[in-house]
C-alpha cells in the first residue's frame, strides 16, 4: 500500500504505554509539519483516537481562522476498501496562533469486529487547512487483534421478561430519543482532554462490556444481545459520581434503564449510568470529574443493585476503561 505521495514525508515512532501501543507519527510536505499520535493497536470494543499537531510554516501565509480547518479521519478494512467508521476531526486548539492548531477524533471498533488477518485495516486522514484549495490525504498503518468475549445465559422473571419484550410506543420513544443524542457530536463541546475515572469505588463486576448474553424469557422465547457497558455490584444508594468533566444531557426515567443519565464529554463521546434509585442532576446541568451526580439501584431491567456505566463513541459502545487511559495523548503534550 502507498501511503503518501512522493513529496510526502512519513516517520513512525513507537512508543508503549499501559493500555496499547501509542504511536507518533509525522506527515510534512512545503506548507506543513503534522506530528500525529494515535493508538495503532485495534482491538474489538475499543476506539481508535487521532491527535494531529499542525505547524505552518511562517513563510506560508495563514490569515483564516483554525475553526476553518477540516480534517476527516476513516477507519478501512483493505480487502474490500470498506469505510467501517468515520468522524470528523474538531479542534482542541488552546493557545492562540496564525501557525500551529491541533486537532482530535475518535472512531469506536466494533465489538462484533473480527478477522483471520492480522493486518487487514488501516487509517486515513483526509485534510483541509482553511488557507487550501484543495485537500490532502495520508494513510496510517495499525495492527488489528481479534478478541474473545465471554458468554452468559439470563433467565429472566416475568417482570424483566415484560420490560424485554416491550416494543410499545412509550419504550420506542425513549430508545430514538436515547439514539437521537448518542448520534450527535457538537464539534464545539470540548470538556476535557483527562483520562477518566470509575464513577464508582466498587471494584466488584457483575458483568462485563461486551458479554455475549443470551436472554431466556418466561414465555420459553430467547433473544441474543451484547452487554454494552460494566456492570459493578453494589448496594442500593451507593454514591455514583462523574466519570469526567461534561453537560448532562439526559436525567429521566426509562422503561429499560429505569432511572437514567448521559453526560457529554467530547463531540459524539458520551457516559451513561443507568438503573439508579436517584439522580442528583438534571438536563442541562455542567458537571466536574468525580462529581456526585446519583446512587445505585435496581430500577428498570435489572436483576438485583448494580451499577451499569457505559461509553458511546459516536453511538458505537466502547470499552469503559479504555477512557481511563491517555487517550487522548494529552500527558506527553
Amino acid at each position: 500500500m502507498k501511503l503518501f505521495k512522493k513529496t510526502f514525508i512519513l516517520t513512525l515512532i513507537f512508543v508503549q504505554c499501559a493500555f496499547c501501543f501509542a504511536t507518533s507519527a509525522r506527515y510534512q510536505d512545503e506548507n506543513y509539519i503534522i506530528n500525529v499520535h494515535y493508538n495503532d493497536t485495534v482491538i474489538p470494543g475499543d476506539a481508535i483516537f487521532v491527535r494531529m499537531e499542525i505547524n505552518t510554516p511562517k513563510n506560508h501565509k495563514k490569515n483564516k481562522s483554525d475553526s476553518e480547518n477540516q480534517a476527516t479521519l476513516q477507519f478501512i478494512q483493505e480487502k474490500d476498501k470498506k469505510i467501517l467508521e468515520k468522524a470528523p476531526f474538531y479542534s482542541i486548539t488552546k493557545k492562540k496562533s496564525t501557525t500551529y492548531a491541533e486537532m482530535l477524533c475518535g472512531v469506536p471498533v466494533s465489538p462484533w469486529l473480527k478477522t483471520d488477518k492480522e493486518d487487514g485495516f488501516s487509517l486515513k486522514v483526509i485534510f483541509k487547512m482553511a488557507e487550501d484549495e484543495n485537500a490532502k490525504e495520508f494513510y496510517l498503518p495499525v495492527t488489528f487483534k481479534n478478541k474473545d468475549f465471554p458468554q452468559e445465559i439470563l433467565e429472566l422473571n416475568e417482570a424483566n421478561s415484560n420490560i424485554k419484550q416491550d416494543y410499545g410506543p412509550e419504550r420506542m420513544a425513549q430508545i430514538e430519543k436515547l439514539n437521537k443524542i448518542l448520534y450527535t457530536a457538537n464539534n464545539q463541546n470540548v470538556f476535557s482532554l483527562k483520562k477518566f475515572i470509575c464513577p464508582t469505588t466498587s471494584t466488584r463486576h457483575t458483568a462485563y462490556f461486551g458479554d455475549r448474553r443470551t436472554y431466556v424469557y418466561t414465555n420459553g422465547e430467547k433473544s441474543t444481545s451484547l452487554h454494552y457497558g460494566n456492570d459493578y455490584g453494589v448496594p442500593e444508594g451507593s454514591e455514583v459520581k462523574s466519570c469526567q468533566e461534561g453537560k448532562v444531557v439526559m436525567a429521566e426515567w426509562r422503561i429499560s434503564t429505569g432511572y437514567s443519565i448521559v453526560i457529554e464529554h467530547l463531540p459524539g463521546l458520551y457516559s451513561l449510568y443507568y438503573h439508579l434509585s436517584s439522580m442528583n442532576v438534571k438536563p442541562g446541568d455542567y458537571v466536574k470529574q468525580n462529581q456526585l451526580i446519583g446512587k445505585s439501584g435496581s430500577t428498570g431491567l435489572a436483576t438485583g443493585p448494580h451499577l451499569h456505566w457505559e461509553m458511546r463513541l459516536n453511538a458505537g459502545a466502547v470499552r469503559p476503561e479504555f477512557f481511563m487511559e491517555d487517550f487522548t495523548f494529552s500527558e506527553d503534550n
